[in-house]
Parts: structure tokens; sequence; C-alpha cells
């Protein structure tokens, strides 16, 4: 189920004739305005509102059911962000291009893994603040989400001593073992199916 993060107060850019304590989902304006003043993170565009990476965060990217997986297990993580099909988890910055060497590091590297990172000079799609249904064609929104700047809250996940904040923050390594650990494991649960799909009468005939 996906927290709520609350919408800006008294926005004039929310939705028109809205009443009591109901869902709302403010207007795009609205909704990039609160990530750049609450959270002071980077926007472009309008429609939709995305946000730019490798400014203040990273971003690592893998498929919803290992995410999901990848929740359940005991690891720290930052905020977390559900679109569509896929899973994000926010990381510092530098974090995306650490990821290839990671992966060789911990001898996933020639595995193909459903494993990505967005970086410096990307974007990815805002999460909405209210409304939504997680997992729903096109829409975007926070299963872990950030804490506003001024308060306290988990750091992003980090290399040791790499970040703002230092040695407390999560630790990128075990992040990355575990998203790569869970990936595998949705990756063979495909293959498994995709053969008892096809069925014995689909396989080759072996002549000796």
């Amino acid at each position: 189920m996906a927290f709520i993060v609350p919408p800006p107060r008294s926005s004039p850019d929310a939705g028109p004739g809205r009443a009591g304590p109901g869902p709302v989902t403010p207007r795009p304006a609205a909704l990039a305005r609160w990530y750049e003043q609450r959270l002071g993170w980077a926007t472009e565009g309008r429609a939709p509102v995305r946000l730019l990476t490798g400014v203040r965060f990273d971003v690592l990217e893998l498929p919803a059911e290992a995410g999901h997986a990848l929740l359940r297990r005991p690891v720290r993580t930052g905020p977390v962000l559900l679109s569509g099909g896929r899973m994000g988890l926010l990381v510092a910055v530098g974090g995306a291009d650490e990821l290839p060497g990671l992966l060789d590091w911990l001898e996933w590297g020639p595995i193909a893994l459903d494993l990505t990172a967005v970086g410096a000079g990307g974007r990815i799609t805002a999460p909405s603040l209210r409304g939504g249904a997680p997992g729903s064609p096109g829409a975007a929104v926070w299963l872990r989400p950030p804490e506003p700047r001024h308060a306290p809250g988990p750091a992003l996940p980090a290399l040791a001593g790499f970040g703002s904040s230092g040695g407390d923050a999560p630790d990128l390594v075990r992040l990355v073992d575990v998203a790569a650990t869970e990936c595998h494991r949705v990756r063979l649960s495909r293959a498994r199916a995709g053969l008892r799909k096809s069925g014995p009468a689909d396989q080759p005939l072996a002549f000796s």
C-alpha cells in the first residue's frame, strides 16, 4: 500500500471543486512547486512533471516484482517509487556510476540482470502527491515517500563515507547485492514459467 505524501497547503492549483478530506491530485504547477519548495529538488516540464537525477539523487530501477521482494528483506533503503511495472530506489548522487563496478565486484557482472540506474542528465516522472493506484498504467506513486528537506529522515544509500550523511547512510553495496539477487530470482522464475508454458510437446526431439 502506498504512503500518501501531503499536498501543498491551500494551493490555488489543486483541482477545482474539491471538498472534504478526499484524495486530491495537484495540477502540474502545484506538483512541481511542492518538489522544488519542500524537497529542494529540480523539476522539468509540466505535463508530466519530471525530476532531474544526478542533482540530489540517482535512481536504481528494477522490475516491480523484484522490488517488492527487496522491500520485504532487512535492507535499508531511501525513498522508493513505483511506476507501472518498474520500481525506483533513490540513492546518493554517483550511485548510478558505481552500479556497473559494484555488480562486477559482487560477481553479478556476467549475468543479464534487469537492474539499471539513472544518474546525471537523466529524468524520471515525478510521482503524484495523492491519488493514483500503485501499478496502474502510467501512474507513479511513492511506496516509501521522501522527507521534506527540513525534516530528519533516512539518508540515501551510498558507499561508505560517500554522500552528505557520511557513515550514517544506508549501505549502497548491500542494497545493490540484494537488488541483484531478487532480479536474478525473477529472471529464473520467468524462465521456468516459460518452459512450463511451452510444454514437452514443444521441446525438440533428441536422437542418439
